[in-house]
């Protein structure tokens, strides 16, 4: 197969140890046609994602943030924008009140913080991206006025409650959310109609010629098993779930050992065509 884009998850994939783009993985980026493009595909927030093209030297590509709930096309334009409904945005909210559990609302170009604690620091830290202040009550009214809804939920707290939480919302909202538990502290929420790869696979029929079969993809978490299905060659990162290894048609090596630059390195003089 000849390769006409690559797309690939941002954290515990792209990134290495720090958190960042290696000298590494620029430099190869750098070597390939900028006809073929760089598609990040992650559950970050749009400005969580574009610091990284810019790092990258691809400034214009296409984005699909929030797990495939909101795509957009090179020029920054809409394509796709799947939200949860508000209602459900509100239960979740509600069931968290009893707990300790910190819960983040992510609306398009936004992210709302009801507090600066711990988990608000870290996020602000690893995505470097700054969030709105508003406490959660006020962001429903707002999205209300607006008939809007969340593109991501992500809740954050001790292990135990977070697991308390993942029950029961799968238990009562399996058929209408994804519940992607990325790590034990963490979930994050996205409407279940969406994935990776339907967000791929809507991105191309607009604005390519080429299909899913000549896309090179890579990824670690459950939330890329869709997309190393879905495209002609799925990698896993050696540090990926054994689910995720499953699926894919190589595996390489660590994130932390710039797996995805070293496929890239190996492939980049036989596959890439415009």
């Amino acid at each position: 197969m000849h390769i006409k884009a690559i797309c690939s998850d941002i954290d515990g994939t792209l990134l290495n140890s720090d958190r960042d783009l290696s000298a590494r993985l620029k430099s190869i980026i750098s070597q390939i046609s900028h006809e073929v493009p760089v598609i990040l595909a992650s559950s970050r927030m749009p400005d969580a994602m574009r610091h990284l093209l810019l790092d990258l030297g691809r400034p214009a590509q296409p984005l699909i943030a929030y797990n495939g709930g909101f795509v957009l096309d090179s020029a920054g334009n809409v394509l796709d924008s799947v939200e949860i409904p508000l209602p459900l945005v509100a239960k979740i909210i509600e069931m968290t009140r009893k707990t300790e559990i910190h819960v983040s609302l992510y609306q398009g170009e936004n992210w709302y913080e009801s507090k600066d604690d711990y988990w608000a620091k870290r996020e602000i830290q690893n995505t470097k991206v700054n969030p709105t202040w508003m406490a959660s009550e006020a962001v429903l009214d707002l999205w209300a006025k607006d008939h809007k809804g969340a593109h991501k939920v992500m809740v954050m707290g001790d292990s135990n409650e977070i697991s308390w939480l993942f029950g029961e919302l799968h238990l009562a909202h399996a058929s209408e959310l994804h519940l992607y538990r990325s790590k034990d502290t963490y979930i994050e929420i996205a409407p279940r109609k969406i994935s990776k790869a339907t967000g791929l696979k809507l991105l191309l029929q607009h604005a390519y010629d080429f299909g899913m079969e000549e896309v090179i993809a890579f990824g670690d978490n459950y939330n890329d098993i869709d997309l190393l299905q879905s495209v002609g060659w799925g990698v896993a990162v050696a540090n990926a779930r054994p689910e995720v290894k499953a699926v894919a048609k190589e595996i390489t090596l660590h994130h932390k050992e710039d797996g995805v630059a070293a496929t890239l390195e190996r492939i980049s003089d036989l596959k890439f065509k415009i």
